[in-house]
C-alpha cells in the first residue's frame, strides 16, 4: 500500500483568520493563497463569500473545488494568475514566498481586507519550518502592509502547537467617491 501525505490546509480554519473575518464586506470576494484542500475557502463560503483558491497541488485543489473556484497554479515558479485583479479579502495562512508578496498585498481590493498569518524568526528552534527562507523577520509583515490600515498585528510565540508566528489583518482604505459635489464648510453663525 502506498503511504499517502495528508493534504495541507485541512482541519479547522485558523483562529486568526476566524477571529478576524467580520472585517469582510457581506458581499466581498474571497482570495485564498496557498488554499490547500480549501479550509478557509469552506470557512467563507459557509458564510456566503464567493470564494477562490490557488494552490500547485492537483489533489489540493481537487478538495478545494467543493467550495469555490480552484485554481492550480505554481505562484513561485510562474506568472501571479490574479494580474489586475482584486479581491475584497486575501487570505493566506504557513505560506511565505517573498517574490509574491507585493503581489498578494496588490490583489487586496480598495476597503477590502487582507488576513495573514505565517511563521516568523524563532520558529527554527522549535520546528519546521526551520529555514530563514520561510521565516518572517521582525516587522516584515508590517513592512510590507505600509499602504495598508492595520486593525491587528502579533509577532510571537503560540504554545499548541509550539511555534512562532506573525500575523496581520489591515485594510485597503477605500477608493475616494468620485462624482460628488464638492460641499463648502458649514459657517458658524
Amino acid at each position: 500500500m502506498k503511504d499517502v501525505a495528508p493534504l495541507h490546509g485541512t482541519g479547522a480554519p485558523s483562529e486568526w483568520i476566524v477571529r478576524w473575518s467580520h472585517l469582510l464586506a457581506a458581499d466581498a470576494t474571497v482570495l485564498d493563497v496557498a488554499c490547500g484542500s480549501g479550509r478557509h475557502m469552506q470557512w467563507f463560503a459557509g458564510r456566503g463569500h464567493a470564494v477562490t483558491g490557488v494552490d500547485r497541488s492537483p489533489e489540493a485543489n481537487e478538495a478545494a473545488g467543493a467550495f469555490g473556484q480552484a485554481v492550480m497554479a505554481d505562484i513561485e515558479n510562474g506568472p501571479w494568475p490574479f494580474a489586475g485583479q482584486t479581491f475584497g479579502a486575501v487570505v493566506v495562512t504557513n505560506y511565505l514566498w517573498r517574490p509574491r508578496m507585493a503581489d498578494i498585498v496588490a490583489a487586496v481590493a480598495p476597503g477590502g481586507v487582507l488576513l495573514y498569518e505565517t511563521f516568523a524568526a524563532g520558529n527554527e528552534t522549535v520546528g519546521k519550518p526551520s529555514r530563514a527562507d520561510f521565516l518572517l523577520q521582525p516587522g516584515e509583515l508590517l513592512a510590507a502592509c505600509h499602504d495598508l490600515r492595520v486593525v491587528a498585528y502579533e509577532d510571537g510565540f503560540l504554545a499548541e502547537p509550539a511555534r512562532f508566528v506573525q500575523r496581520i489583518a489591515a485594510i485597503r482604505p477605500p477608493a475616494p467617491v468620485t462624482g460628488q459635489p464638492l460641499r463648502a464648510p458649514l459657517k458658524g453663525n
